[in-house]
């Protein structure tokens, strides 16, 4: 049996990217094989095309992170799953793919009312945004948050959690359609920063208490501004550097606020702490299944145009997720 996957063939971007027929391997014990439906379409996958990511792959590879889709073949010791369940796949890459064969500890089931797009779109921007609010930052009710990249995928999913955990949610972006989208999502107040002085408005928005929490997936100068505008003992949250700058911060500074600057690593604390990211994946499935909790999908694309997806997600056109599915 042969299946098609994207192979990314040199470390080039998404030109590199091509579609290939791969022949399925048989399952190990513990494994499942996954008919994929969709896949999510991540910055990380951008990034491993070129080399320039935390995990380097050496080509060929297939990237993707998450998945969903039905098991079709399950061998022993792998859970209790069955032909037929209709799951979400997490894994390092491999997901941009007909099949998948992932440990049977990796698998979800498809929370209640979700789509396979939306199943797709949900588990690593969601982990990334409760390991960052609530392992991390203690992020607690009544609390102030501000969002940077607050339109993207691991921002509009922070926006949405953190207006769930009851932070007073402030969404910052570049677009004011894209941040009507925070807004719907739960965001209290939004801040355009191409249009509005940044911190003066921030500001004017949390004197004179200030900012919690900065959830950061930015980097570059509005990390920097950001860090200036939190409040004694907050929590800066470094996500990640989606301007491509990564910032400089003032240790002195650090000192008389008191805050603390927090590097936020969702998938390497999984793997080290397996106990409390169940803990965490269990408490955002009932949410999802309590209608808490949903991805915004904006663009979607065949598995054959996984290239042209991560293109549309480098030039900032995607609002929350994008995806690729599988006939």
């Amino acid at each position: 049996m042969s299946y098609q996957a994207i192979l990314c063939e040199l470390l080039d971007g998404p030109g590199a990217l091509a579609l290939r027929r791969t022949e399925s391997r048989a399952l190990a014990d513990g494994e499942v094989r996954v008919a994929v439906k969709a896949a999510g379409v991540n910055f990380p996958d951008l990034l491993m095309t070129r080399g320039g990511y935390q995990l380097r792959l050496e080509p060929p590879f297939t990237p993707g992170m998450e998945v969903s889709g039905t098991v079709t073949e399950v061998h022993s010791r792998a859970g209790g799953w069955q032909p037929g369940d209709a799951v979400i796949a997490t894994m390092r890459s491999g997901g941009y793919a007909e099949e998948v064969v992932v440990p049977a500890e990796s698998l979800l089931a498809l929370p209640p009312g979700f789509s396979f797009e939306e199943g797709a779109a949900f588990p690593v921007a969601a982990r990334t945004a409760y390991h960052s609010l609530v392992d991390r930052a203690g992020l607690r009710s009544g609390e102030t948050l501000l969002v940077l990249g607050a339109s993207g995928g691991v921002g509009l999913a922070a926006v949405e959690l953190g207006a769930v955990l009851g932070a007073h949610v402030i969404a910052v972006g570049s677009d004011d359609e894209k941040l009507a989208v925070a807004a719907a999502k739960g965001a209290e107040a939004v801040v355009n920063y191409r249009t509005e002085a940044f911190r003066d408005t921030v500001k004017a928005l949390t004197d004179p208490h200030g900012v919690d929490v900065v959830y950061d997936p930015v980097g570059g100068t509005l990390s920097k501004e950001s860090a200036r505008l939190l409040a004694w003992e907050g929590r800066l949250l470094i996500i990640g550097f989606a301007s491509g700058e990564i910032p400089s911060f003032a240790a002195n500074h650090a000192l008389i606020k008191g805050y603390s600057i927090m590097g936020v690593r969702a998938g390497e604390s999984a793997r080290r702490f397996p106990e409390r990211a169940r803990a965490g994946t269990q408490r955002l499935l009932e949410l999802a299944a309590q209608g808490h909790l949903r991805p915004h999908i904006s663009h979607s694309f065949p598995l054959a145009e996984a290239a042209g997806a991560l293109r549309t997600l480098e030039t900032r056109a995607v609002v929350g997720r994008c995806v690729l599915t599988c006939a």
